[in-house]
């Protein structure tokens, strides 16, 4: 496993990271098994993955009581990354809530179901326009002072959203969706995190299970499946990329190498990727995911790739 640092931090992690969704997740997935999740963390520690991905909207909370049952003998070797503003009512309906306060109890909160006394990277999920961000940032900023947490991320933001959130270059991590089928990152996101110092962590790398390869034009996603509103998985759409992924296993098996590695590989050499959070509900999935490190793609490769995805 390669390793790399954080910007503007001295907190090294593992390039490849383990995204802990459907660990616990059973608001966004169907028939979640816990000890199959619990297992997915050990076999991600065991292959040397350090960046653990996971946040309190995930089964409200279950995914890191999960994570925190299993990395009492090992937590100060990984790399723990949550996220927070996501606020359950009473109703059981959500809302978006980026208040100062409500982000200091949801560390305290975390850092209770995680079993820690502080949260490596701390992001918010989900930007809540009512409130400033300067407002929530300085939060942040506070609880980083205090030791709480170690390094500041937002996720699932514009460009502009970003620059808002990073005026005093607070912010060390930007998460958004980026993978072969989704380059829209490459337009401002990237370039903007490339400029100001801050590291650039993909999620779904694998356009959430598309790039598996080993999905069906016939396939159907389970009910409470939160992918199936995603417009990569409306028919047309999952057609068109189940034409792509089909040429891009072509390109896979002259490398000797699965399809999900090839992408994984694939978003690790683009410019500002410091890491990929790949998931999977399987051990054998974290296994694999993992012997992408390291993997480099020669020149004739990534040519092959790009007039595939550019087609």
């Amino acid at each position: 496993m390669k390793y790399t640092t954080l910007k503007k931090t001295s907190i090294q992690i593992s390039e490849i990271g383990f995204g802990t969704n459907a660990v616990g997740g059973h608001n966004n997935y169907a028939n979640v098994n816990e000890d199959i999740g619990k297992q997915t963390v050990q076999e991600a520690i065991e292959q040397g993955i350090t960046l653990l991905d996971t946040a309190d909207a995930y089964g409200f909370g279950r995914s890191e009581q999960l994570i925190g049952e299993v990395i009492q003998d090992c937590r100060n070797s990984l790399v723990l990354a949550t996220k927070g503003g996501i606020e359950k009512l009473d109703d059981g309906s959500i809302r978006l809530n980026n208040h100062p306060d409500y982000l200091r109890n949801a560390v305290e909160a975390s850092m209770k179901r995680l079993q820690t006394d502080y949260i490596d990277l701390y992001y918010i999920h989900f930007i809540d326009e009512r409130i400033p961000l300067s407002e929530s940032i300085g939060e942040l900023t506070r609880l980083k002072e205090e030791g709480k947490i170690r390094a500041i991320g937002i996720s699932n933001a514009t460009v502009e959203q970003v620059k808002e959130a990073n005026a005093t270059n607070a912010i060390n991590v930007l998460q958004s969706p980026y993978h072969m089928l989704d380059r829209s990152a490459e337009q401002e996101l990237i370039p903007y995190c490339l400029e100001h110092d801050i590291s650039f962590i993909p999620y779904g790398p694998l356009a959430f299970g598309i790039l598996g390869g080993k999905y069906q034009p016939d396939m159907k996603l389970d009910d409470g499946d939160w992918r199936k509103d995603l417009e990569l998985f409306q028919p047309d759409v999952f057609t068109q990329h189940l034409a792509r992924v089909e040429k891009l296993k072509a390109i896979a098996s002259e490398q000797q190498l699965a399809l999900p590695n090839l992408a994984l590989a694939w978003l690790l050499q683009q410019p500002g990727v410091d890491a990929v959070i790949p998931g999977g509900k399987r051990v054998e999935q974290i296994h694999d995911n993992a012997a992408a490190s390291g993997i480099q793609l020669p020149a004739s490769t990534w040519n092959q790739i790009q007039l595939i995805l550019e087609g």
